[in-house]
């Protein structure tokens, strides 16, 4: 069934009365924090309201910085903006998680944080080092604390009105299950690797069932070549409809019902990507057809994102 709603001014509901999240998402991993600014400033000029960070990518003082100019020039409410970062895996440690969510507030120069992700399932030995590895350079890992102790953490930051909801980020049907089963407040969002070639489609219908926010990073296939930007089926449908074959991509991620975000790093590409619109059933019909497989981002299996450097 096509969505007929526009698509850049579309939000879904969180669980538990936490808010609504836009479906059209600017995600700010990227390395250079004079372009984090500017690429920042020109999706909110574009009409994106929703951004996502992380701890680990290193520039939230950048983005907020960006987004409190935004704000102030353009007259934006706080409230129109979603805003969510992520606890990285250095600091499960549940007497880490305040510290680290503080921290992260404050750089982003927010009094509240509207959703906040444990980055991935995967626990790394606490300290200041982001990447702390043994001399054969593998992850040093921390057995002494499980996920649900994390979460019981991060519960605690709703209770006390830091941030509005909470959910999980990289993580896999077998771990989100029973993790939901156990916790007390309910993960609001799953943010995960999806697009044509890896649909997540069992972990989808779980998140709908249990009312969980499915927010797809990489919907382009991380812009990679070859991948789902060079896919006949995209191309033909983007010619077809007279669109991108970005646009087709980022149209079928938020027709199936999920959120997405996007790195445009120009405004140019922020307009574009921001500038959707539902495409025919039938085209949507052949995307979900598409057989070819591939996981572009391996951070599941590991931790450790394929496309973060290492170090400090």
């Amino acid at each position: 069934m096509i969505e007929t709603s526009d698509f850049r001014t579309k939000r879904l509901p969180l669980s538990q009365g936490a808010g609504h999240m836009p479906v059209l998402g600017f995600g700010t991993l990227i390395p250079d924090k004079a372009v984090t600014i500017s690429a920042t400033r020109d999706a909110l000029d574009t009409g994106f309201r929703h951004f996502d960070c992380a701890e680990r990518y290193r520039n939230e003082r950048e983005v907020g910085e960006a987004l409190q100019a935004g704000l102030a020039a353009g007259g934006i409410p706080r409230e129109d903006l979603f805003v969510t970062t992520k606890l990285w895996n250095t600091n499960h440690r549940p007497e880490r998680v305040e510290p680290a969510f503080e921290a992260s507030r404050a750089l982003l120069g927010l009094t509240y944080l509207d959703l906040y992700l444990s980055h991935t399932p995967f626990a790394f030995q606490p300290g200041d080092d982001q990447d702390p590895r043994d001399q054969n350079g593998n992850i040093l890992y921390d057995p002494g604390v499980t996920l649900l102790e994390t979460w019981r953490a991060m519960e605690s930051l709703v209770d006390h009105g830091r941030c509005r909801a909470i959910g999980l980020s990289d993580i896999t049907l077998d771990i989100l299950a029973p993790l939901y089963e156990s916790a007390r407040i309910k993960p609001a969002a799953v943010q995960v690797e999806a697009h044509p070639y890896l649909p997540e489609t069992e972990l989808l219908e779980f998140c709908k069932e249990k009312g969980i926010v499915f927010l797809a990073f990489a919907p382009l296939g991380h812009g990679l070549r070859p991948g789902p930007l060079d896919d006949q089926i995209i191309l033909s449908i983007a010619a077809r409809v007279g669109k991108t074959p970005a646009q087709v991509l980022l149209a079928w991620a938020a027709q199936r019902g999920t959120a997405l975000l996007t790195t445009p790093k120009t405004a140019a590409r922020a307009r574009e990507n921001f500038d959707i619109s539902p495409l025919p059933q039938d085209a949507f019909d052949e995307i979900n057809r598409i057989q070819t497989r591939q996981r572009f981002n391996n951070v599941v299996k590991t931790g450790s994102p394929g496309f973060i450097p290492q170090g400090r």
